[in-house]
């Protein structure tokens, strides 16, 4: 690979360490953000070695502090999205059911909803009275209740590879 890697065993919450410790940063989609071990590359090319101890979701902001203390950030890649909305708060949590029945990754926002671009999807939405707006956004999904704890703030661990 030719320059020296780095290797970051812990993260850290957004805006938890001394912005004078970043190092560089990393640019992931949502699937990269759940990890415990791969291989990566920095905004400028450095090889990262994601090595934690168990898989954990990684937000936006979060920080990856490596063994010499430098810390590179997360930051969430634009992915092709369905941005989903209604007429009424009650309209959009019964399309927050019928999406969650699909058992589709979703995020939550302040009136709307986003899910991954899927056009037969956005077909169920619109035909259930919903509006779709297609857009390029970092997507960061609900975890799910039984995602498991003991990360920080709003971030979840699991025990699988994801």
């Amino acid at each position: 690979m030719g320059a020296p890697g780095m290797r970051a065993g812990r993260v850290l919450p957004a805006g938890g360490w001394d912005p004078a410790r970043e190092a560089g940063a990393v640019q992931l989609d949502f699937d990269m953000r759940h990890r415990r071990r791969v291989s990566l590359q920095t905004e400028a090319g450095v090889p990262l070695l994601l090595d934690l101890p168990q898989a954990t979701h990684l937000r936006d902001g979060d920080g990856l502090e490596c063994d010499d203390g430098a810390v590179v950030r997360v930051h969430a890649r634009p992915e092709p999205l369905l941005e989903i909305a209604a007429e009424d708060a009650a309209d959009l949590a019964r399309l927050a059911w019928h999406l969650g029945n699909r058992h589709l990754p979703l995020q939550v926002l302040q009136g709307a909803l986003r899910i991954r671009d899927d056009h037969v999807i956005a077909g169920m939405v619109e035909a259930l009275g919903g509006t779709v707006r297609r857009i390029a956004a970092p997507f960061d999904p609900e975890q799910g209740a039984y995602a498991g704890g003991g990360g920080h703030g709003r971030h979840h661990q699991h025990d699988h590879d994801g």
